[in-house]
């Protein structure tokens, strides 16, 4: 693996304007992704986990420029993603691409197969007719389909087969880095293991790099070689996926493994109470300890630092981090009461 990135993102915050409320009402925002920093290097799978609405997706949108960050960097390959100029980003953005969670919508009904995986090739131009249906053909054969499926449409399709159609539009200008948003959830579970093979021996063939974004976590064990845990836009957990599913040290990590079916490891059920906070007002210190069954009173106002508890495992908690005598005094050491 190689030691530069080939993506890196630093402090990065994305907010969404809040529609509507009095005029002179203070505006409002939704905290989507807050103070993310992470590399991802050449010829990895990196995962990102949690539950629906931690930011998952929106951290991968901001990464290949579809969403403008609020605060922070998009680094790609050595250039800020968000300082270049328009056909800069467009030139660089070519080389970053997305299979979409849901392969039924994410594909035009209207256009036939030929046009669907040629058309990034005829909007970023200069290549002939004869060229792109031979790149067709060619990609056709790399996913799994046959040359007589060339002028068929979407609907002709089962939702695995439409999900190799999108998977081969998404490589069909070779880009470098590749984002899974939940490539098999929309998917039968019969196809799911089809997918997931498929996408790893592309990676294999293709020299590809993968984000692989999923709130499956016996998913991503299997085909991801480090994961980055999220809980309402913060970084919670985030190492080698060996260390994390052998040793989840955040309460929230453990409570996300331990709903997993494993024959190997018996864990103990860890069910969360109460609901996830508003990301309109999201708690000013962790964000989690409203959840949290080891909550103190200083996680309240104190954000908990992403510190490395053992070698390439970092772990956002209070727990882990070792109070020092000012917080200790400020109450951190006591536990709250949430049955009162």
């Amino acid at each position: 693996m190689s030691k530069n990135p080939i993506i890196k993102i630093e402090n990065l915050y994305v907010d969404f304007p809040v529609k509507g409320g009095l005029p002179f009402q203070k505006k409002k925002h939704i905290s989507a992704v807050s103070d993310v920093s992470l590399e991802i290097y050449p010829g990895e799978t990196f995962g990102i986990v949690g539950e629906s609405g931690c930011g998952k997706s929106t951290l991968a949108n901001a990464m290949v420029g579809m969403v403008k960050p609020t605060g922070g960097k998009v680094i790609f390959k050595d250039k800020d993603l968000f300082s270049l100029n328009r056909t800069d980003f467009k030139k660089t953005r070519s080389d970053m691409q997305m299979i979409f969670q849901d392969p039924f919508s994410s594909l035009n009904p209207r256009f036939s197969v030929f046009q669907l995986i040629s058309e990034p090739m005829f909007i970023r131009g200069g290549f002939t007719k004869k060229e792109m249906e031979q790149r067709v053909l060619e990609l056709l054969k790399l996913v799994g389909l046959d040359e007589k499926d060339l002028h068929r449409y979407p609907s002709d399709f089962s939702g695995g087969q439409k999900q190799r159609i999108g998977i081969a539009r998404a490589i069909s200008l070779n880009p470098d880095l590749l984002i899974c948003d939940e490539p098999v959830s929309a998917l039968d579970v019969s196809v799911h293991a089809q997918i997931l093979n498929l996408l790893i021996d592309l990676q294999e063939h293709l020299k590809l790099t993968y984000v692989f974004i999923s709130h499956n976590l016996a998913v991503v064990k299997n085909v991801c070689d480090r994961i980055l845990v999220m809980y309402l836009g913060k970084v919670m957990e985030f190492g080698s996926t060996k260390a994390i599913y052998k040793n989840p040290l955040h309460p929230y990590t453990n409570a996300l493994i331990s709903a997993i079916l494993d024959l190997d490891i018996k864990r103990e059920k860890t069910i969360l109470k109460g609901d996830i906070p508003s990301p309109i007002d999201p708690p000013k210190g962790c964000r989690f300890w409203q959840r949290c069954p080891y909550a103190m009173e200083g996680c309240i106002d104190i954000p908990a630092p992403l510190l490395e508890v053992e070698e390439n495992h970092f772990v956002a908690c209070h727990k882990l981090s070792g109070f020092n005598e000012e917080q200790i005094k400020n109450g951190l050491d006591k536990r709250i009461n949430k049955d009162e």
